[in-house]
Formats: C-alpha cells, structure tokens, sequence
C-alpha cells in the first residue's frame, strides 16, 4: 500500500510538471531569454526555497547548509550541470526533431540517472537487486523508444510544408551528439539528489519529517541549474538586445506573464516536491527507491503525451503511430510496477 500511494504522489507531481508547458503558451511578447529566466525565478528558487522552509526553518538550513559544505556545493555543481542539460535539450529536438530528439535526451537521462547514483552507492548490477533495476530501465527505455518512434511515425504524417519546417535543420550526427550530451547533464539532477544525502540526514536530524526531508536538496540543485540559466539568458539577452523588454512592458502584459510564469514555475517544481515525498513510502535501500527517478522520467514521458492528446497534437497521426504511442505508454507505465513483481 504504501508502494503505490508513493507512486501516487510521483504520479501527481509528474502531471503538474507535464502540464508547466501549457501556461508558458499565454505569456506574451516577451522573448525567450525573458520569459524562461522569469519562470525559472518561481522554478528554480522561489518554490523551491518555499518547500525547503516546510522541511526545516531558515535557521535550520542555513545551520545545515554550513555545516555539510561539501555535500552542498557538490550538490550545487551537479545542479550547475544539470542546467546545461535543460539548455541543450531544445538543440536536441532542434537537430534531431521532437521524436529522435526527446527519446535519445530522456532515455539517456533516465538509465544515467537511475544507474550511476546506483553504482555510486554500492549496488551491484549483477546482483539480483542490480538485475532487476537493470530490466526495469531496460523496459523503460523500451516504452520510451517506441513512443519515439510514434512521434516519427507522426512526422511522416505531417503535410508536406510543415514536415520541411520541422526537418530543415535536421543533422544527425550532431544532433545525436547533442542529445546524448542533454540527457547526460539532465541525469546530473538525480547525481545531485544522490550527493545531497547528508544534506538530507541532516535535514532530519534537525527535525524535517522524512515526507519533507529531500526539499532542502532539491533547493541546492535547482540553485544551480538557476545560476546556469542565468548566465546563458543575460548573454542572450546582451546579444539579441532585449535586456530592458520587461521594463518597457505595459502593466497588463507584466501581470499576465508573471501570473503564467509563476503558475508554470510551480507546476515544473512539483514533480519534485512529489518525487520527495513519494520516495519516502519506499524502502530506503530498496529497488523501487534506486528506481525512482526512472519513474519520473516514465511518467513525465506519459502525461507529455497525454497532453498532446488532449490538445490534438495527434489529430491525423494515422492508427500506425496512434498504436506505438499507446503500446510504448503501456510499456512505460509497466515498468512502473517491474520491481515490485520479483
């Protein structure tokens, strides 16, 4: 029971982080370095310094952050690399398109940031614990490339123009290089969790419930995935001249984006306020804790679909890709339970 009310909460999470995409569709006439930099002000800091201040008080964290200092800026770093992840997965679907591209940059991400944390904790693969994590990312990888090949399946469907415009800068060599690249710098997310353990226990020690006791961590990775956007938005914005865009922006045009920016940047921030909390129903050495982040990537795989669904992304896809899609959500959703089955 506790298994699946855990599953549960990653489950919910996992939607809200689907469906970040949806308000960020109503911010207006602001450029991408603008928009995405504010998002990522409710995303990477905002939110995430609220959860921490649930788990512990901000006396307590700073009290935790210094006195584990190297599991913190370790942490930090991880979540520096994992910024780069975000910012090369665009470039991914960019050059490979969103099929290829997405399933190469989330398949990667989910099996290096399921395994190495693994392996970087003891975990023998070969060990009956290790074999079973290795077929649950197994299948999971599966699930993911079918759903990829529905996308292509999709594409071929597409009218003539808009698969061109889709296509036109499609290179696969370095386009495959580019995603392997993302989903490698995206798994350092999960490397970060991984380091931030002590942080972790110390949350606890100081009085965190172990439902909260991840947020403190969570706060640290997202901090430098922020500080690495922030960079790379400045630069964009130093070189597409739309530094000052926000001030000259009109009292509705603010109120409206930053209602949107905020809204997504606490929908996106879910998914790991959930993973958290879901994590701490399962055993803590277990398979199904080795495994979860495998079943955030699954689960953000499905509601990213079932979204299209909804907003007709698949309309006149042909029964073909209709089919992959609905096999490869299957496969992914069976690879939730796999663990639990042996």
């Amino acid at each position: 029971m506790n298994i699946i009310l855990g599953l549960l909460i990653i489950a919910v999470g996992s939607m809200g982080q689907s469906s970040s995409y949806v308000p960020i569709n109503k911010i207006k006439e602001w450029s991408w370095e603008n928009f995405w930099l504010t998002q990522g002000v409710f995303a990477w800091l905002i939110f995430p310094f609220l959860g921490a201040i649930i788990a512990n008080s901000l006396p307590e964290l700073i009290e935790i952050y210094t006195s584990n200092p190297a599991a913190s800026w370790q942490t930090i770093g991880y979540g520096m690399l994992w910024g780069i992840g975000g910012l090369t997965f665009g470039l991914s679907m960019r050059y490979l398109g969103i099929a290829l591209g997405q399933s190469v940059a989330l398949g990667t991400c989910a099996a290096f940031g399921t395994l190495i944390p693994a392996l970087l904790t003891g975990t023998d693969l070969l060990s009956p614990k290790g074999l079973i994590l290795l077929l649950a990312v197994a299948v999971t990888l599966a699930g993911i490339a079918l759903v990829g090949y529905a996308g292509s399946l999709r594409s071929k469907n597409m009218p003539e123009e808009e698969r061109k415009k889709a296509i036109k800068d499609f290179v696969l060599k370095k386009g495959l290089l580019i995603a392997l690249l993302s989903g490698i710098m995206s798994a350092c997310f999960s490397l970060g969790l991984s380091a931030g353990i002590p942080v972790k226990e110390a949350s606890i020690a100081a009085g965190a419930r172990q439902l909260f006791a991840q947020n403190p961590v969570t706060l640290l990775v997202t901090l430098g995935g922020f500080i690495t956007n922030l960079i790379y938005c400045l630069y964009m914005n130093r070189k597409n001249k739309t530094g000052g865009e926000i001030k000259r922006s009109s009292t509705n045009v603010l109120v409206n984006n930053f209602l949107f920016c905020a809204l997504a940047g606490l929908l996106w921030y879910s998914q790991f306020f959930g993973l958290g909390m879901g994590q701490s129903f399962f055993e803590p050495n277990g398979v199904m804790m080795a495994f979860s982040w495998s079943i955030l990537m699954s689960l953000n795989v499905v509601f990213s679909n079932v979204w299209g669904i909804i907003l007709k992304e698949w309309k006149g896809a042909g029964k073909k890709a209709i089919t992959f899609l609905a096999l490869g959500m299957a496969i992914l959703i069976l690879s939730l339970v796999i663990p639990n089955l042996f």
